[in-house]
Protein backbone atom coordinates (compact mmCIF):
# COMPACT_ATOMS: atom_id res chain seq x y z
CA UNK A 1 0.00 0.00 0.00
CA UNK A 2 1.27 3.18 -1.06
CA UNK A 3 1.62 6.12 2.00
CA UNK A 4 -1.32 8.09 0.15
CA UNK A 5 -3.83 5.04 -0.14
CA UNK A 6 -6.91 4.96 2.15
CA UNK A 7 -6.71 2.52 4.68
CA UNK A 8 -9.41 -0.56 5.02
CA UNK A 9 -10.76 1.15 8.15
CA UNK A 10 -11.62 4.59 6.40
CA UNK A 11 -13.93 2.98 3.92
CA UNK A 12 -16.85 3.61 5.80
CA UNK A 13 -16.40 7.42 6.76
CA UNK A 14 -18.34 10.08 4.87
CA UNK A 15 -16.39 11.65 2.28
CA UNK A 16 -14.44 14.61 2.54
CA UNK A 17 -12.54 16.77 -0.08
CA UNK A 18 -9.09 14.81 0.87
CA UNK A 19 -10.70 11.15 1.12
CA UNK A 20 -12.07 11.91 -1.88
CA UNK A 21 -9.15 12.60 -4.05
CA UNK A 22 -7.37 9.92 -2.48
CA UNK A 23 -10.30 7.19 -3.46
CA UNK A 24 -10.24 8.59 -6.66
CA UNK A 25 -6.36 8.34 -6.95
CA UNK A 26 -6.44 4.63 -5.88
CA UNK A 27 -9.12 4.12 -8.29
CA UNK A 28 -7.04 5.47 -11.15
CA UNK A 29 -4.01 3.67 -10.07
CA UNK A 30 -5.52 0.72 -10.47
CA UNK A 31 -4.83 0.84 -14.07
CA UNK A 32 -1.27 2.33 -13.76
CA UNK A 33 0.28 0.44 -11.82
CA UNK A 34 3.07 -1.43 -14.52
CA UNK A 35 6.42 0.45 -14.84
CA UNK A 36 6.02 1.07 -18.16
CA UNK A 37 2.73 2.66 -17.65
CA UNK A 38 4.06 4.79 -15.14
CA UNK A 39 6.18 6.32 -17.26
CA UNK A 40 4.94 6.95 -20.32
CA UNK A 41 1.86 8.63 -18.35
CA UNK A 42 4.46 10.26 -16.15
CA UNK A 43 5.30 11.84 -19.39
CA UNK A 44 2.02 12.19 -22.10
CA UNK A 45 -0.40 12.96 -19.25
CA UNK A 46 1.25 16.87 -18.67
CA UNK A 47 1.64 16.92 -22.52
CA UNK A 48 -1.74 15.89 -23.16
CA UNK A 49 -2.85 18.56 -20.87
CA UNK A 50 -0.25 21.57 -22.70
CA UNK A 51 -2.05 19.85 -25.58
CA UNK A 52 -5.69 20.35 -24.69
CA UNK A 53 -4.63 23.85 -23.32
CA UNK A 54 -3.12 24.50 -26.58
CA UNK A 55 -5.96 23.26 -28.74
CA UNK A 56 -8.54 25.05 -27.12
CA UNK A 57 -6.16 28.56 -27.12
CA UNK A 58 -6.15 27.78 -30.85
CA UNK A 59 -9.70 28.55 -30.31
CA UNK A 60 -9.13 31.97 -28.53
CA UNK A 61 -6.68 32.44 -25.68
CA UNK A 62 -10.07 33.15 -22.96
CA UNK A 63 -11.13 29.89 -24.20
CA UNK A 64 -7.90 28.06 -22.40
CA UNK A 65 -7.84 30.25 -19.21
CA UNK A 66 -11.63 30.11 -18.52
CA UNK A 67 -11.08 26.36 -19.10
CA UNK A 68 -7.86 26.01 -16.93
CA UNK A 69 -10.06 28.14 -14.31
CA UNK A 70 -13.00 25.86 -14.57
CA UNK A 71 -10.17 22.85 -14.10
CA UNK A 72 -9.05 24.57 -10.77
CA UNK A 73 -12.07 25.10 -9.09
CA UNK A 74 -12.53 21.43 -9.26
CA UNK A 75 -9.07 20.62 -8.06
CA UNK A 76 -9.93 23.62 -5.27
CA UNK A 77 -12.90 20.98 -4.18
CA UNK A 78 -10.50 18.35 -3.82
CA UNK A 79 -7.58 19.45 -2.41
CA UNK A 80 -5.97 22.67 -1.43
CA UNK A 81 -2.55 21.45 -2.05
CA UNK A 82 -2.97 20.20 -5.41
CA UNK A 83 -4.93 23.07 -6.45
CA UNK A 84 -2.02 24.99 -5.75
CA UNK A 85 0.22 23.01 -7.75
CA UNK A 86 -2.28 22.81 -10.84
CA UNK A 87 -2.02 26.69 -10.73
CA UNK A 88 1.49 26.82 -11.12
CA UNK A 89 1.02 23.72 -13.64
CA UNK A 90 -1.71 25.93 -15.80
CA UNK A 91 0.00 28.85 -15.22
CA UNK A 92 3.14 27.49 -16.70
CA UNK A 93 1.87 25.68 -19.68
CA UNK A 94 -0.56 29.11 -20.60
CA UNK A 95 3.11 30.88 -20.37
CA UNK A 96 4.32 28.43 -23.09
CA UNK A 97 1.48 29.53 -25.28
CA UNK A 98 1.62 32.73 -24.66
CA UNK A 99 4.67 33.60 -26.04
CA UNK A 100 4.89 30.79 -28.59
CA UNK A 101 4.41 31.69 -32.41
CA UNK A 102 0.73 31.59 -32.27
CA UNK A 103 0.49 30.41 -36.15
CA UNK A 104 2.33 27.19 -34.69
CA UNK A 105 -0.09 26.44 -31.93
CA UNK A 106 -2.58 24.48 -33.65
CA UNK A 107 -0.18 22.28 -36.15
CA UNK A 108 2.40 21.71 -32.93
CA UNK A 109 -0.82 20.89 -30.22
CA UNK A 110 -2.78 18.47 -32.71
CA UNK A 111 0.46 16.49 -33.94
CA UNK A 112 1.76 16.41 -30.06
CA UNK A 113 -2.01 14.98 -28.84
CA UNK A 114 -2.35 12.24 -31.05
CA UNK A 115 1.69 11.25 -30.86
CA UNK A 116 0.77 11.72 -26.83
CA UNK A 117 -2.32 9.45 -26.91
CA UNK A 118 -0.67 6.87 -28.93
CA UNK A 119 1.53 6.14 -26.53
CA UNK A 120 -0.85 6.47 -23.50
CA UNK A 121 -3.32 3.65 -25.15
CA UNK A 122 0.80 1.73 -25.76
CA UNK A 123 1.01 2.11 -21.95
CA UNK A 124 -2.32 0.68 -21.18
CA UNK A 125 -1.75 -2.20 -23.74
CA UNK A 126 1.16 -3.02 -21.29
CA UNK A 127 -0.76 -2.82 -18.17
CA UNK A 128 -3.72 -5.04 -19.64
CA UNK A 129 -5.90 -2.58 -18.97
CA UNK A 130 -8.01 0.22 -20.20
CA UNK A 131 -7.62 3.90 -19.40
CA UNK A 132 -9.67 4.84 -16.54
CA UNK A 133 -11.56 7.32 -18.12
CA UNK A 134 -13.61 4.99 -20.18
CA UNK A 135 -15.42 4.06 -16.72
CA UNK A 136 -15.29 7.63 -15.54
CA UNK A 137 -14.55 11.15 -17.00
CA UNK A 138 -13.25 12.82 -14.26
CA UNK A 139 -10.20 10.72 -14.96
CA UNK A 140 -9.24 12.52 -17.52
CA UNK A 141 -9.16 15.46 -14.80
CA UNK A 142 -7.33 13.11 -12.25
CA UNK A 143 -4.57 12.00 -14.31
CA UNK A 144 -2.43 15.15 -14.20
CA UNK A 145 -3.27 14.77 -10.03
CA UNK A 146 -1.64 11.23 -10.12
CA UNK A 147 1.28 12.38 -11.62
CA UNK A 148 2.16 15.20 -9.45
CA UNK A 149 0.89 12.99 -6.46
CA UNK A 150 4.21 11.31 -6.84
CA UNK A 151 6.58 14.73 -7.10
CA UNK A 152 4.22 15.76 -3.81
CA UNK A 153 5.14 12.23 -1.70
CA UNK A 154 8.44 12.58 -3.61
CA UNK A 155 9.09 16.48 -1.90
CA UNK A 156 7.12 15.56 1.07
CA UNK A 157 4.31 18.13 0.71
CA UNK A 158 0.87 17.93 1.68
CA UNK A 159 -2.15 17.22 -0.64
Amino acid sequence: MNSQQLPASDQNLPISGQRKVLQLLNKYAESHRHPHNEIIHFICVPVIMWTVLALLWAVHPLVAVVSSVAALLYYFSLSLGFALGMCMMAALMLGVLWWMPQELVLRVALVVFVIAWIFQFIGHKIEGKKPSFFEDLRFLLIGPLFVISFLYRRWKLPY
